[in-house]
């Protein structure tokens, strides 16, 4: 959430960044309300202002108040609760319009619509030369009895899947590498739940605006969780942390659910695009001074399992028209995928500064002074698109897959999937 004050005192920048996010601000809207909720707050404090000298007046003359003192008083009482229901509907409303304004992207972000813009900052790795005819993931996966995207259609419906065998493990050796090579890096490892209720969604800003990504839990407002981001960015919600303890870093593992509204037709062959899939997670907690350098080094740590995995990739900075609603900066990391001849999205990096911390009410104190803290978070990796790297990237002529020599431990030390 965008800081009010600020909105309505830049009026110009809040729509040129908005209007670069695609987004177009009713100013006149906000601006109404705005001054509506600033009216409502100096009348009740001037009808409290009242009614408390009336009280002093009397309780310094140390007497009992008349007949018509008292209902004056029952009057201004009466007064101030009125101010005082209608300031809350004026927030409400406020703040409700609010919740629908994206964040403001960085000045170091590009301009422009969409990811034709986006600018890369990095290519790491070699991509390999196959001389034999390369294989689809999907194949590969159906070769040799990795997983079953049928069964589990038979079992729950398109866009799941069923590793099984190798396949299972491979999954399961991914998630436990990704967590201790985090872990290296004293990210606190946390184990969160997968449902959390709407003030947790509303804290990450995937509520009101992207409801219908998610999947509700029937007769409640719990949600299944799109991404561990939200469970770990409110740990700390309605807190007021030492400055001391920052920066707060934590990893975790979830599967995620995402009912993948608007992109039927797209990706549905293999696993790239699944309504439920395994992800680790990377989230800080920071000052509003050191979030951008803290920003790079979220990357680096998840460029890291790439690296060790021996797997090419590239960083990209998001333009502002690809940025997404939250975010004030973000980079890609997309790995190559040799079956499609370029690279995919496998994590996204974003610092968020204060939107999500006003959202989820989490700041943090130094020299008595408290101000909102700056959010981070980005995939460390997304585990099913590294499964899909893994597969196509090390295949063999014979139709096996090579073993990366950082996972084999993970694998009982099997160096080929055959």
């Amino acid at each position: 959430m965008l800081d009010p004050n600020f909105i309505f005192n830049n009026k110009e920048l809040v729509k040129e960044k908005l209007s670069n996010k695609k987004y177009i601000l009713d100013y006149d809207k906000f601006s109404k309300l705005y001054l509506l909720r600033k009216k409502a707050i100096q009348n009740l404090e001037e009808l409290k202002g009242k009614l408390n000298q009336f009280n002093k007046k009397i309780t310094q003359e140390k007497r009992k108040p008349s007949s018509v003192e008292l209902e004056e008083i029952k009057g201004f009482s009466n007064q101030s609760k009125e101010a005082e229901k209608n300031k809350k509907k004026v927030e409400v409303d406020l703040n409700q319009m609010l919740l629908e304004i994206p964040n403001l992207h960085d000045d170091s972000v590009p301009k422009g619509e969409n990811e034709l813009s986006n600018i890369e900052v990095r290519k790491i790795g070699t991509i390999k030369k196959y001389d034999f005819k390369i294989l689809d993931h999907t194949t590969i996966g159906k070769n040799l009895n990795l997983f079953d995207l049928e069964v589990a259609a038979k079992i729950t419906g398109t866009r799941f899947n069923l590793y099984r065998g190798l396949g299972a493990k491979l999954e399961r050796a991914l998630i436990n590498f990704m967590l201790d090579e985090h872990g290296k890096e004293d990210y606190i490892e946390i184990f969160p739940p997968f449902i959390c209720n709407k003030e947790s969604f509303i804290g990450t800003g995937n509520l009101p605006k992207f409801e219908e990504d998610l999947f509700k839990i029937s007769g409640t407002d719990n949600y299944l969780i799109p991404t561990a981001e939200v469970p770990l960015t409110n740990i700390h919600s309605n807190e007021i942390l030492d400055s001391s303890v920052l920066p707060i870093k934590y990893v975790a593992y979830s599967a995620c659910f995402r009912s993948e509204a608007g992109s039927y037709g797209k990706d549905v062959k293999g696993l790239i695009r699944q309504h439920q899939f395994n992800k680790i997670e990377l989230v800080k907690i920071t000052d509003e001074f050191s979030s951008f350098e803290e920003l790079e080094k979220l990357t680096s740590n998840a460029c890291s399992i790439l690296d060790k995995l021996e797997l090419p990739y590239r960083v990209v900075t998001l333009c502002s028209g690809d940025t997404s609603f939250s975010s004030a900066k973000t980079y890609d990391i997309e790995v190559w995928i040799p079956s499609e001849n370029k690279y995919r999205e496998i994590s996204s990096c974003s610092n968020f500064c204060s939107f999500q911390a006003r959202r989820a009410n989490i700041k943090y104190k130094v020299d008595n002074k408290t101000n909102f803290a700056h959010t981070l978070n980005g995939s460390g990796l997304a585990v099913g698109r590294t499964f899909v790297a893994i597969l196509e990237n090390f295949q063999n002529p014979d139709g096996t897959v090579t073993v990366p020599k950082a996972l084999r431990p993970y694998l009982n030390n099997i160096e080929i999937i055959s």
